[in-house]
C-alpha cells in the first residue's frame, strides 16, 4: 500500500446465482456486500438471479451498460453440475479475460481445499470498461476471493500496480 495515494471508492454490483437462495439465506452475497462496504466501496446493486444463462446475461448486460457500475462480482454457478452456467453466461460478454484471476484463485484455494479446487471455474474479465469477477457460491470462497485477490486490486493504493489505475484506459481504441 502507498501512503501517497488516496483510496478511490468504486461502485460494485453483486449477483448471487442460485435457484434456491433468497435475501434471507444468501450468506455469500451478503458477505460480499459487507466486505466491499467495509473496504470503503459502494454497493451499486445486489440481485439474486436464477442459474439460467439468459437471466444471468440480462442482468450482467444491464450492469455492464451502466456507466455508474465499475465492478461486478458474482457468486455461484461456477461448478460442474448441469445447473452451473455462470462462466458460459458471462464469458461471451467479456472483451478480455483476466486469466491470472482464475489461476490465482485456484492456487490459493488449493491451500485450503486441496485438489477439490480443480472443480472451480472461477473467472474474471473486462466488459465495456467494467471489471467482472465470478466466484464460487460458498461463503469461504467469496471471503478468500475478496480478501486475498480482489480487494487489493480494487485499491488504488496497491503498488506496484492495481486494476483501478487501468480504469481510465479500459475503453481505449
Amino acid at each position: 500500500m502507498s501512503d501517497e495515494r488516496q483510496f478511490i471508492p468504486l461502485n460494485i454490483s453483486v449477483m448471487t446465482v442460485s435457484d434456491s437462495r433468497t435475501e434471507e439465506n444468501d450468506k455469500s452475497g451478503q458477505k460480499l456486500k459487507s466486505m466491499l462496504e467495509e473496504a470503503g466501496h459502494q454497493l451499486a446493486d445486489k440481485r439474486i438471479v436464477k442459474d439460467d444463462r439468459y437471466q444471468i446475461r440480462a442482468v450482467m448486460s444491464e450492469w455492464i451498460a451502466n456507466p455508474d457500475v465499475q465492478v461486478i462480482i458474482t457468486t455461484g454457478g461456477t461448478g460442474l453440475t448441469g445447473r452451473d452456467g455462470t462462466p458460459e453466461a458471462v464469458e461471451p460478454l467479456l472483451d478480455k479475460i483476466i486469466n491470472g484471476f482464475g489461476e490465482m484463485f485456484r492456487s490459493l484455494s488449493y491451500e485450503i481445499i486441496g485438489t477439490s479446487t480443480m472443480q472451480s471455474r472461477a473467472i474474471a474479465g473486462v466488459a465495456n470498461g467494467t471489471f467482472v469477477f465470478c466466484l464460487p457460491g460458498s461463503t469461504g470462497a467469496c471471503k478468500d476471493g475478496w480478501s486475498k485477490l480482489i480487494s487489493a486490486q480494487l485499491d488504488y493504493r496497491t503498488r506496484p500496480c492495481n486494476l483501478v489505475e487501468l480504469m481510465p484506459r479500459l475503453l481505449e481504441k
